[in-house]
């Protein structure tokens, strides 16, 4: 197995496959009569976006995302657009994709650096293969989604779980998601999508039910997905976590390495 060497093209590759599997979560939500969580996006820039729901505080819902030197003269209005709205927004900067300029007017504008968020990255042939003691099943009909659905609330801890679940139905019929499901004894334990497209995947919505953590549904999940992504004809998988989080350490385990941090911006 040869190191996978980061390079500027898989870093332009992860960023397009991540903002587009978010921009497909949003526009689910934005269909929904009244567009309740008030759902808005718009291009910053040569390849960025300003995502935006200012009832839904998630935070990549409401990042300016893919900045890349020479876009900072849209800085300004586009954090304008976020007050205007009465929504708060973070600036994400990926490494080598920034210069002083840029910088330098994040600071003008009064935001700092509040944070880090670890950018992994493999090949699927490269991972590590799935534990075939843990149950783990791709979702493909309606009574697995309502299993799937019952391990993402219970694992994200949403309050309004059933108002959650009639939103998100959709997933199962989203062009690129694969949906998956990992089970103990029989009961929906954990949950987790992979996103593909132009023969990149991404690994996203992980969560497992407090009651069910520490007992390897996420590496199981990570390598389900890997696996299916190289199935499917994909070179490179994607992903993100908190650093050192772990998420981040699973990642690894999982035969994922780190492709870049990126730095996260808030207001002062």
């Amino acid at each position: 197995m040869s190191a996978l060497v980061p390079s500027a093209e898989l870093i332009r590759r992860s960023l397009e496959i991540e903002a587009a599997y978010t921009l497909s979560r949003m526009r689910v939500l934005e269909r929904l009569p009244g567009n309740p969580v008030g759902i808005a996006y718009r291009r910053v820039g040569k390849s960025g976006w300003a995502l935006m729901a200012p009832y839904l505080p998630v935070p990549s819902f409401n990042a300016v995302i893919g900045l890349q030197a020479g876009d900072e003269g849209e800085i300004e209005g586009v954090l304008q657009w976020y007050r205007d709205n009465e929504a708060e927004a973070r600036v994400e900067i990926v490494p080598g994709c920034e210069d002083d300029k840029l910088l330098r007017e994040l600071v003008r504008l009064q935001l700092y650096q509040s944070g880090f968020h670890a950018a992994m990255i493999a090949r699927p042939q490269d991972a590590a293969p799935p534990d075939p003691a843990i149950d783990i099943v791709r979702v493909t009909d309606r009574p697995l989604l309502e299993d799937f659905l019952t391990a993402y609330i219970a694992g994200r801890e949403i309050p309004q779980g059933e108002q959650f679940r009639n939103n998100v139905r959709p997933w199962i019929d989203q062009e690129g998601w694969s949906l998956f499901l990992g089970r103990l004894d029989g009961t929906p334990a954990a949950a987790a999508v992979l996103y593909l497209r132009e023969g990149f995947g991404y690994l996203a919505d992980a969560t497992t039910d407090p009651k069910f953590r520490g007992r390897g549904l996420q590496t199981a999940l990570l390598a389900h997905r890997l696996r299916h992504a190289g199935e499917q004809g994909a070179s490179y998988v994607s992903s993100g976590a908190t650093f050192l989080s772990s998420s981040h350490r699973n990642m690894v385990r999982a035969g994922m390495s780190l492709q870049f941090v990126r730095a996260l911006w808030t207001a002062l």
